[in-house]
């Protein structure tokens, strides 16, 4: 009994600490309990529960912001391990139970389209249980050099050497601005119309900065400062603007580019010689990212390989 005791009482640890880095890397709590599919209130009492657990605060939270506190900080890289072990002693111990083909997805593509890869997966290959887990391109090529990941849904370009690719696709994105901006009211926008904005980008995604960075100068558009975020804060707050696939948020209005001046190049990965499990997969993200996400074929020249650059290089 007592070791039941501590096992629930571990796991139930566990499920805070989860909930602890999603708000961390939000910084928002109604952005955080968005991505964890449940209400704001109750995450809220979760954090205060682990903060009294732990004697400590971890968020200072006002009215216009939340920041992790010093105690914050050190728990948040403590925490991530920890629920990093946890996984891996899950996904050892289901191995037991079947095969598992573990696949790695953009943060930003969307539930809706999360979900209908595991179903069109699930539906074609009965044999084999996906397990994805979202992360940017550059940490999705180390853990498929690494093993830990069997195959990838990466963007390009991206120094991969070793890795093998499946059909590309390119998505067209729009630019996401605060409801408020004075362009929301427009049906299209041109890069240039953005000139003096400060612009948000993906993390982990360095060739892809590199491109649209240089498409966007191209077009007339020199970005004030360049911030790396994983969420939209900055640009709820009207603090900047964003590219990517349409979002319908409160406070938020998405608006496609004049001319689709940006290609975004997306395609499955692996290496070596994909297996059956990996082949089937990718025929079924080419199917759902065509129907699902609006992407379609690219008619450009092969992947292209790019030296690796430090993330840091495309901060303002």
């Amino acid at each position: 009994m007592i070791w039941k005791l501590i096992s629930f009482l571990f796991m139930d640890l566990v499920k805070h600490l989860r909930y602890f880095i999603v708000v961390a890397e939000e910084l928002h709590f109604g952005n955080a309990a968005i991505r964890l599919g449940m209400a704001q209130p109750p995450l809220s009492q979760r954090i205060r529960r682990l903060e009294e657990e732990l004697g400590v605060r971890l968020f200072d939270r006002s009215s216009r912001q939340v920041r992790l506190t010093e105690a914050g900080r050190a728990l948040l890289a403590e925490a991530a391990e920890i629920v990093a072990r946890v996984d891996r002693l899950r996904t050892l111990a289901e191995r037991g139970e079947g095969t598992v083909l573990r696949v790695g997805v953009p943060p930003d593509l969307g539930s809706a389209v999360i979900a209908a890869l595991i179903a069109g997966f699930r539906e074609a290959e009965r044999g084999v249980r996906l397990e994805p887990a979202e992360m940017w391109s550059a940490d999705q090529v180390t853990g498929i050099t690494d093993g830990a990941l069997d195959v990838g849904v990466i963007r390009h370009p991206i120094a991969a050497p070793g890795l093998s690719f499946g059909p590309m696709l390119v998505q067209r994105p729009g630019v996401v601005l605060a409801g408020s901006d004075p362009l929301a009211g427009t049906a299209s926008v041109h890069l240039a119309d953005l000139a003096g904005r400060r612009l948000v980008l993906f993390p982990g995604e360095p060739g892809l900065q590199e491109e649209t960075l240089a498409e966007c100068r191209r077009h007339g558009f020199v970005p004030q400062e360049v911030h790396e975020a994983q969420t939209l804060g900055l640009v709820m707050a009207g603090t900047a603007v964003a590219f990517g696939p349409r979002v319908e948020l409160p406070g938020l209005c998405w608006r496609p580019l004049l001319g689709d001046p940006l290609a975004w190049r997306i395609s499955t990965a692996w290496r070596g010689e994909a297996g059956p499990a990996a082949r089937t997969f990718g025929a079924v993200a080419v199917r759902v990212l065509r129907e699902n996400a609006g992407m379609t074929d690219d008619g450009a020249a092969p992947v292209r390989q790019v030296r690796a650059r430090p993330a840091s290089g495309f901060l303002a």
